[in-house]
């Protein structure tokens, strides 16, 4: 039976692909119940080299959900309920660079938002908070994430521009030929509004991209499917659980970015006027700016 696991500080989101660790040792399930719904699936505690750590497939085991119809609010929410102060975001990624490789790895520090459907923020209700989102990955995670990377001996990529598109289609000839005008690195329909709401939650998140084709842009490859990004992404999950284990035991207890803080000068609302409901809803985000409430 596994041993009881407390202070879980690290999770790892998997996309697809990556829908189990069988690395971790203690394992066990654990359900969350949220105000937003149940996360994607049950969150799996475990501990990889000795460190606890939870693990939540981002589509459900099976992938079951869609781009546009995942939980992020409720997996944000749940990650914050159990202690997690750090997520590493697995995800695959079309590339849109000649030099960015199907079976390279990205570690982006930018995003673009070309996400339409989604709920993207906790706040609302009578509670207004503008978190800053200028450098939406963790500078001190990603540049951590990256050198585990290299460790790995993959051809790894520092930084570039994460293009979040809607989906569940892939892009158009033409959407891509214009979205590599605008300077964009790899596309994906994943990590939107996932970092937004790390970033609300005072969470660090950097995200491993596993690039998996060339988009449609690329005139002496086959256009992408399914077949493909499956079958390099196949390729390249062992490759990020490798980059896992060696991260996890490196990164220490304490933080020193600005993540945990995120909130502390964002919150504008005046506090005496935010409904007790909003604040109770909100509790294991917002509770230590109303500890007086």
């Amino acid at each position: 039976m596994a041993q009881e696991i407390a202070g879980v500080r690290i999770a790892v989101i998997g996309g697809s692909g990556l829908y189990q660790m069988e690395e971790l040792t203690d394992v066990q399930e654990v359900r969350v119940d949220t105000p937003f719904g149940p996360p994607s699936d049950a969150i799996v505690i475990g501990r990889l080299e000795g460190v606890p750590v939870a693990f939540l497939p981002r589509h459900g085991r099976g992938h079951r959900i869609s781009p546009s119809e995942l939980p992020q609010l409720a997996n944000i929410y749940a990650l914050k309920t159990l202690g997690v102060e750090r997520i590493i975001a697995v995800s695959a990624v079309g590339s849109m660079r000649e030099d960015i490789r199907p079976l390279d790895l990205v570690v982006p520090d930018q995003l673009f938002d070309r996400t339409k459907a989604r709920p993207a923020t906790f706040f609302g209700n009578g509670l207004v908070a503008h978190v800053s989102f200028a450098d939406p990955f963790c500078p001190e995670l990603s540049a951590a994430l990256y050198e585990a990377a290299v460790e790995t001996g993959a051809r790894v990529h520092r930084g570039g521009t994460y293009l979040c598109i809607e989906g569940p289609q892939f892009s158009t000839k033409a959407e891509s030929r214009i979205y590599r005008q605008w300077g964009v690195d790899v596309i994906g329909m994943t990590a939107l509004p996932e970092a937004k709401l790390a970033r609300e939650a005072e969470i660090c998140y950097a995200t491993l991209a596993l690039s998996t084709d060339y988009d449609v842009w690329h005139e002496t490859e086959e256009p992408v499917t399914v077949e493909m990004v499956v079958a390099n992404l196949l390729r390249n999950v062992e490759t990020a659980k490798a980059v896992i284990r060696r991260l996890i035991p490196r990164l220490s207890v304490e933080r020193h970015c600005t993540c945990g803080s995120a909130l502390a000068n964002a919150i504008i609302t005046q506090r005496e006027l935010v409904p007790q409901e909003t604040i109770e809803r909100l509790r294991p985000i917002v509770g230590k700016y109303f500890s007086d409430r």
